[in-house]
């Protein structure tokens, strides 16, 4: 699935600038020997991971990621696997950087794809190595809503909340798009989740006639997808836990235009 963040407890956007902005604060350098690998794995379904993004896990000495997304990549590769939660991840990226200083072939793995609600750790990465981190992009999650919503990127307007800090100018693009354009939504577990973004809809004006799919697990054997309306998604709006929700959270919220 995409970009999970089952662990958003203990992150602090305070103690410094955004690591998504450092990722993107400039365009990648030119490949040098052994770059570090910052690879999107694909939803988490071992056929969705892409043969470059597979190699350069298989080839790495050192490989670290969120333990949700390591336990996907177990299989493909020999090296010393290095898993954090929120909790601990500058202490992991740390242990990580030390061992690309020592010369080994240092690879990062994130869900889905790092340009779709990745850059965080891909800021984070790079401000832990002294080597360049080149991004090997995956499968999203959203590419797989956007198939089985039949929403046309091009006609599509993405946002994720799933992410640490501010998500108010998000909302504000979804406010103005919804009725306008597809939306294809990352949701935040579990405060911002689809009941909860119908429901802000509705309340900037979208019509509780919209139709909307949730998409939960997608490409995995227990895959579902529920079909419903703005209205009807409303209906689980409250809360901020697991218990709140029908839906998990590794959820992708499709509204689609009038």
């Amino acid at each position: 699935m995409s970009e999970r963040g089952d662990e958003t407890e203990g992150y602090d956007l305070e103690s410094g600038p955004d690591p998504a902005s450092v990722a993107a604060a400039e365009p990648e350098p030119s490949a040098s020997v052994d770059p570090v690998c910052a690879v999107g794995i694909g939803p988490g379904n071992p056929e969705y991971l892409t043969p470059r993004g597979e190699r350069a896990i298989r080839e790495a000495d050192v490989v670290v990621g969120f333990g949700t997304v390591v336990e996907f990549i177990t299989e493909v590769t020999d090296a010393d696997l290095l898993t954090c939660s929120y909790r601990d991840e500058g202490e992991t990226l740390e242990r990580f950087g030390d061992r690309v200083a020592d010369g080994a072939r240092g690879t990062a793995v994130l869900m889905g794809d790092p340009n779709h609600s990745g850059y965080q750790f891909v800021g984070k990465v790079q401000t832990t190595v002294d080597r360049p981190v080149q991004i090997v992009p995956g499968i999203s999650s959203l590419q797989v809503a956007a198939s089985r919503a039949r929403t046309p990127m091009e006609e599509s307007q993405f946002v994720t909340l799933h992410k640490s800090g501010g998500i108010e100018s998000d909302l504000g693009v979804l406010r103005d798009r919804v009725g306008e354009r597809h939306l294809l939504v990352l949701p935040r577990p579990f405060d911002w989740m689809p009941g909860d973004i119908a429901s802000h809809l509705i309340e900037a004006g979208g019509s509780p006639t919209l139709g909307a799919l949730v998409g939960e697990r997608l490409t995995h054997e227990d895959e579902t997808i529920t079909r419903s309306t703005l209205g009807d998604l409303a209906e689980h709006a409250g809360g901020s836990g697991p218990e709140a929700t029908p839906f998990s959270d590794l959820s992708v919220l499709v509204v689609r235009a009038d």
